[in-house]
């Protein structure tokens, strides 16, 4: 195991564990920890999975768990006959309805935003057609930018009907998570994707060059009860993110 890695460990042995935390959860917090830290950087190579369970003295199971949790969620890369490696790029999945902050906390990132606005407004004709509302109706908006750290990845705009979301000043950092607060997490959502070129205003914001390629993502995301709960527009990096989905002949094989 390299250094830092059997460094880490030790200091978690230190720690005192969560309550009932299993040694795979463990071993999985290990290897998060080394990828925030940069000690494990973008496409380096994990020790192998007999390596690993050897220096923790732990089974090949208990590793094999560990990582398989990660690779399911795109933390992790594994190549045939290669080994196992941590993502280059934020590989975010369309077959999963996550969120922003979701998607970062899982790969060991520090998500953050900058609000660039934030209030609410009388619907526009688009945002009426995506949330169902009627013309005239209030809408709660929020404008922010959205960071892993001090990188900036994307910007969003996102709507959401004003009865559902009173007061946008109650967003400090994660929507779905203050949805979740009124017990109003989206359950499915239905999203879009096309290629972009970034203006001058969304380079600078993205600290890229004008006219870099990008991805924006129009996603609209339902109650249980089917009510339309969000409208985003989102705006991503094209060198950072990747976009997976997961396909199934009719017979689901």
């Amino acid at each position: 195991m390299s250094t830092p890695l059997l460094k880490l460990w030790r200091q978690l042995a230190k720690e005192k564990p969560p309550h009932r935390e299993l040694a795979w959860m463990r071993v999985r917090n290990l290897i998060e920890r080394a990828i925030a830290s940069g000690d494990l950087p973008p496409g380096s190579a994990l020790p192998s999975e007999r390596d690993l369970s050897q220096q923790l003295a732990l089974s090949r199971v208990t590793v094999r768990k560990a990582i398989a949790g990660l690779v399911a969620d795109d933390v992790l890369i594994q190549r045939h006959g290669a080994g196992t490696f941590v993502a280059g790029r934020i590989v975010k999945s369309f077959s999963r309805l996550t969120s922003f902050s979701d998607d970062l906390r899982a790969r060991g990132l520090d998500p953050r935003s900058v609000f660039l606005s934030r209030g609410s407004g009388e619907v526009t004709p688009q945002e009426a057609m995506a949330l169902s509302l009627s013309p005239g109706s209030k809408v709660a908006r929020l404008y922010r930018l959205r960071y892993a750290g001090e990188q900036p990845l994307a910007i969003e705009r996102t709507a959401v009907p004003l009865n559902l979301l009173p007061d946008p000043a109650q967003v400090t950092h994660s929507l779905y998570e203050t949805l979740d607060g009124y017990g109003l997490r989206p359950q499915r959502a239905l999203q879009r994707l096309r290629a972009v070129n970034f203006d001058a205003d969304q380079a600078r914001q993205l600290d890229v060059a004008v006219g870099a390629a990008g991805l924006l993502i129009e996603r609209r995301s339902f109650l249980e009860d089917g009510r339309v709960v969000e409208f985003t527009c989102s705006w991503y990096r094209g060198d950072m993110y990747d976009f997976v989905a997961e396909l199934s002949g009719p017979d689901g094989r």
